[in-house]
């Protein structure tokens, strides 16, 4: 299997989940665990023989790739994130028995895919992207565990999406600086040594990103918060996976951002106040699972710490302790939801006597939590020396007896866990029927967390890659016993502290039961989203008017400041040739229809006022030799008048009177903008020279495209992205006419009777346009097919001809003798939706060449075919379909509902 292969396989289980959920329910966990271990073992065989390297193209002219690299770092990750998903996926078929299962199981196996794509990310696009995923899955768990989650779910997205905006800030800069994508290349830029200001930015942007994600102060609240999920979610998301996608980002960037000073700094100070935090406020707790999400909150701390130490040794005990913490804290987690399915509770002092009523998860919850405590001989103890003496040789005593604070305080809520629950009377319990699965999902971590303290050096091989891949030096040998050695005194002594505090229990209960703070994590999180909300009101009160004038007022004129401003560096073109009777001509015109625009009273006398400015435009395009840009306005301004006209029925006879004070008001930002139009005409055109751009389309295009014609080969081979992006604005905009003229009464004037009753009957009024549109409907038609196909090489393409489809779609409608007679049948949105369809398939078509929405070309019974050709055709019927809707919407007046009405 490749990497790409693996890849692949973790997003196809995530697609077959639901299929599966729908047929087996609950037990589809079993065949996705299982998928998830397959899985694992092809990436243990992948990485057997050192680092992988696999690359797909993406966006190559971006330089960016699926580049993908397994290394000792991202294995260790890789194999959390699929050996522990299948164990709660497994633990999940008992859990979730008699509960929807399908969305659940295909945002698991997502998250699980997301996360295996950004620890194997090679690209920083990528890894962004994959970052965001993972946000993503873990918002949407969080929301459907119930109605009451949305709150903290919206808090956890707000705080972790505020990460990913540092993340991208990171990115974008390390590309610009760098000018790679490659991760493994831009890390090892000289940059990061040779330019302070750089390595300084981005050290502190990826270290707010990660803290983020990490739940660091300040940004902790949001794991507690999130503990409205169900157990498996917590289990796995935010113990074992998501909180670790932060650590993972800390240890990938540890030796190009250590360049930084501030990077160590940083991490150490933010590390230390969050562990004692953490640990705080687990002793805080009653509820079990808060206790364990404040512990994870501390242990993370402990972990960010440790990693902003940065030396060989302080790497190799943050490595091990992700091992450590994924394992005893995904068994302490799911054995919090056996718990509460057997209980119904989680309350420490709600639940006693489990030593004998749950004999074997009683068994396994004291291996979890004394790993967890660091007892030895676990593998929580093993990690939790190498901490100290990273700690120690790293930072010296002051940090590494702060640390040891820590630790045993940690021992402290993790004896209450145990000595208020498991002796005492035999607590009431519910059927053990079905909760087997839960036993042995609990076990099989907490053995792990436990046992493999005896046989540590197991991980040597593992570990001592991931700490060459982090920057670190290779000759690691992990044991449990060292010796009688500083931090074996410090471990100790914090065991002993943290048993005497468990001893006082009550007596710190009493001196812990209050608030240590004014406020929470969560209530300034509440505010900040009350304070932008409330901010961002405040903003839009000062544009909240349906009035266009008030909303182009403001851009208008800084067009106008802006514009004024960066013409005078430019000199007016020399063109060499002087003014035409032509010329003349056009510009009265154009005059004259402006004046009559400006001083009109009446929709209709605008409406044709604008008419002559466009039409007299459009003949001057054609004067000037612009053939496929006349053309397209022509087309447009024939369309625009007949939708204008159709509209006028819904507004007023007359335009209100507006005062003079008004009308000067806005006579500014109007000059303002035709001063700067006019110096920009002269400014910028009739130069005789070519940009460079030009020239090289003027010289290269048909080669490249087979297309004589340079402006649709542009709009449809070398910037078909842009062309796809307004083909989805104006699907959007056929929504957004269709949702409005439903959504808003439209008015109706009263019709009154003509006084000369020849004029009434429109059937005989209509004979004339009704027999020359026998004629020319037809041959637009036609013409429109014949433009589109001839567009690669000659005026026309997907826009001209949709506009001539859609001008034979007017000219029915004028010759319907009524309204209802008029409405085309044609599903206008369906069409402008197959228009965007058409244009992304084609894209993906491009694929097979590198690159989406690469043109490919090829003889079709001798004539040259493209696929832009097909694209064009896309751009052809999102035109249509939005000119269509328009005459359907706009020409058919509602008093209501109406079969005119329906959306087709």
């Amino acid at each position: 299997m490749t990497l790409i292969g693996l890849l692949v396989g973790c997003w196809a289980l995530t697609a077959f989940a639901p299929a599966l959920a729908r047929v087996l329910g609950a037990r589809a966990g079993w065949p996705l665990a299982a998928g998830l271990l397959a899985l694992a073992g092809a990436a243990v065989a992948l990485g057997r023989d050192g680092t992988v390297h696999q690359s797909m193209p993406w966006i190559p002219s971006i330089d960016v790739s699926l580049r993908l690299r397994l290394d000792g770092l991202s294995l260790v990750f890789v194999l959390l994130v699929l050996v522990v998903g299948a164990v709660v996926i497994g633990y999940s078929t008992s859990y979730l028995r008699g509960k929807a299962t399908a969305g659940y199981y295909a945002l698991m196996v997502g998250f699980a895919a997301a996360m295996t794509m950004l620890v194997l990310a090679d690209d920083l696009i990528l890894m962004f992207v994959s970052w965001e995923l993972t946000t993503l899955c873990s918002y949407l768990l969080i929301l459907r565990s119930g109605p009451d989650a949305a709150p903290s779910a919206t808090r956890t997205l707000l705080i972790t999406v505020g990460g990913g905006l540092s993340l991208l800030a990171a990115v974008s800069t390390i590309v610009v600086v760098t000018g790679t994508t490659r991760l493994s290349a831009a890390l090892a830029d000289p940059a990061w040594s040779e330019r302070p200001a750089f390595a300084t930015t981005v050290a502190v942007l990826v270290a707010v990103a990660a803290m983020t994600k990490s739940a660091q102060f300040p940004f902790h609240a949001w794991l507690p918060d999130a503990m409205v999920a169900p157990a498996p979610v917590s289990a796995y998301l935010h113990a074992a996976a998501m909180v670790k996608a932060g650590i993972y980002l800390l240890l990938r960037f540890a030796d190009a951002a250590s360049h930084a000073p501030v990077w160590s700094v940083l991490l150490i100070a933010v590390g230390l106040i969050t562990s004692v935090m953490g640990a705080v406020f687990a002793l805080q707790r009653t509820d079990l699972k808060a206790l364990l999400a404040y512990s994870t909150v501390s242990h993370l701390g402990l972990l960010t710490l440790t990693i902003g130490i940065g030396t060989t040794a302080a790497l190799t005990a943050a490595i091990v302790h992700v091992v450590a913490h994924a394992c005893f804290k995904s068994a302490g987690f799911m054995y919090v939801g056996l718990l509460e399915q057997r209980t119904g509770t989680r309350e420490i002092h709600e639940v006693s006597g489990l030593a004998r009523s749950m004999p074997v998860a009683s068994v396994m919850i004291v291996l979890a939590v004394a790993a967890m405590a660091g007892l030895p001989p676990t593998f929580g103890f093993v990690s939790k020396e190498l901490i100290l003496d990273g700690v120690l040789h790293g930072r010296g005593w002051w940090l590494a007896i702060a640390v040891a604070l820590s630790a045993a305080i940690t021992v402290a809520y993790c004896g209450r866990m145990l000595v208020w629950t498991l002796p005492g009377r035999k607590t009431e319990l519910r059927p053990t029927a079905g909760t087997r699965p839960m036993v042995v999902a609990v076990s099989i971590t907490a053995v792990l967390a436990a046992g493999l303290g005896a046989a540590p050096g197991v991980l040597d091989g593992l570990v001592g890659r991931a700490i060459v891949a982090a920057g670190g030096d290779t000759g690691v040998h992990i044991e449990l016993w060292h010796g009688l050695t500083p931090a074996l005194g410090l471990s100790v002594t914090a065991i002993v502290l943290g048993v005497v505090l468990i001893l006082a229990r009550r007596s710190v209960e009493r001196l812990l039961d209050r608030r240590l703070f004014p406020g929470s994590g969560v209530a300034a999180a509440d505010a900040l989203q009350r304070w932008t909300i409330d901010g961002g009101r405040r903003i839009g009160d000062l544009t909240r008017t349906d009035a266009p004038a008030t909303h182009l007022a403001v851009p208008i004129t800084l067009i106008g400041v802006i514009g004024l401003g960066g013409l005078l560096a430019f000199t007016p073109a020399a063109t060499g040739t002087a003014f035409e009777a032509t010329d003349i001509a056009i510009t009265i015109f154009v005059l004259a229809g402006v004046v009559a625009a400006i001083t009109a009273r009446t929709p209709l006398s605008a409406v044709i006022s604008v008419g002559i400015v466009g039409f007299s435009v459009a003949v001057w395009f054609f004067a000037l030799g612009a053939s496929d840009v006349a053309l397209t306005q022509l087309l447009v301004e024939i369309l625009t008048v007949v939708i204008m006209v159709l509209a006028l029925r819904h507004l007023p006879d007359h335009f209100p009177t507006v005062a003079m004070r008004t009308q000067l008001r806005r006579l500014v930002p109007a000059a303002a903008a035709g001063t700067v139009a006019m110096f920009a005409t002269l400014v910028l055109t009739g130069r005789p020279e070519l940009s460079a751009a030009g020239e090289w389309f003027v010289r290269y295009a048909e080669a490249e495209t087979g297309g004589s014609n340079i402006v649709n080969t542009i709009l449809v081979d070398f910037r078909a992205l842009d062309t796809f992006g307004e083909l989805v604005v104006l699907a959007v905009a056929a929504l957004s006419i269709t949702a409005l003229l439903h959504a808003r009464r439209q008015v109706t004037r009263p019709e009154s009777t003509p006084a000369n009753r020849l004029l009434v009957p429109p059937e005989p009024n209509m004979v004339f346009i009704k027999v020359l549109g026998r004629v020319l409907v037809p041959l637009m038609i036609i013409g429109s097919v014949y433009a589109l196909l001839r567009g690669h090489n000659a005026p026309g393409g997907g826009f001209i001809a949709a506009l001539i489809g859609a001008a034979a779609l007017a000219m029915h409608y004028l010759a319907a003798p009524t309204d209802d007679r008029a409405q085309s049948p044609l599903p206008y949105l369906p069409i402008a939706g197959a228009g965007i369809a058409v244009a992304a398939i084609t894209g993906f078509i491009g694929l097979a060449e590198g690159s989406f929405l690469r043109p490919l070309h090829g003889d079709l019974f001798g004539y040259h075919f493209t696929t832009a050709l097909v694209f064009d055709l896309g751009v052809y019927l999102a035109v249509f379909g939005v000119i269509l809707g328009a005459l359907n919407q706009l020409g058919i007046p509602r008093a209501g509902a109406g079969p005119a009405g329906d959306v087709r």
